[in-house]
């Protein structure tokens, strides 16, 4: 064996390696774009989070804002409100759970649905958990919402009461950014 066979192997070896590593790069090049089209548009990147201006919510009147393709209901409760729903018996609803995004394992206790301590902001989702119907507030036998397809009524916290939805209103992830302002997401 000469000593030029030795280069020939070695040659021959690197062009087995600088093909495959080639065919790999190829091979990214083509399977990126097929991958990267599955992840969201950048439109709904921007709208995962919102800010909600809250200065102009006067006590007993709620704003309905669209998040994600939803209405969220923003309530700025009475005292008399947070009190019927402080009120009320775990044991009265049929939905024992809090439905929170933000405390995910609480119980539907008022306090444990409001978005801050004193009870006086509520933010839900405005979507009936029976069909997907958008109940109308200030509604139904509890003073909180009704669902006038199917007859819903949710109490002054978006617990279920009464009706075929299975479900109190959900809380999405949700907190003050300052005194006025609500960010969703």
């Amino acid at each position: 064996m000469s000593h030029a066979d030795d280069h020939a192997g070695t040659r021959r070896d690197f062009l087995y390696y600088a093909t495959a590593g080639a065919g790999v790069v190829a091979t990214g090049a083509a399977v990126w774009p097929l991958v990267n089209q599955m992840n969201p548009s950048a439109d709904t990147r921007a709208l995962a989070s919102i800010f909600v201006d809250v200065s102009g919510v006067a006590v007993g009147t709620q704003l309905t804002v669209k998040w994600l393709g939803k209405p969220v209901f923003i309530r700025r409760r009475t005292p008399e409100e947070i009190q019927a729903a402080r009120d009320t018996a775990l044991t009265d609803l049929p939905d024992g759970n809090g439905e929170n995004a933000n405390r995910p394992d609480a119980d539907a206790a008022d306090a444990n649905r409001a978005l801050d301590e004193a009870g006086e902001w509520l933010v839900m989702m405005g979507v009936c958990t029976h069909l997907g119907c958008v109940p109308l507030g200030n509604a139904g036998d509890f003073g909180g919402w009704f669902c006038p397809c199917h007859g819903s009524h949710y109490d002054t916290a978006g617990r279920i009461r009464k009706g075929p939805a299975p479900r109190n209103l959900p809380v999405p992830v949700a907190a003050f950014t300052d005194a006025t302002t609500i960010k969703l997401g």
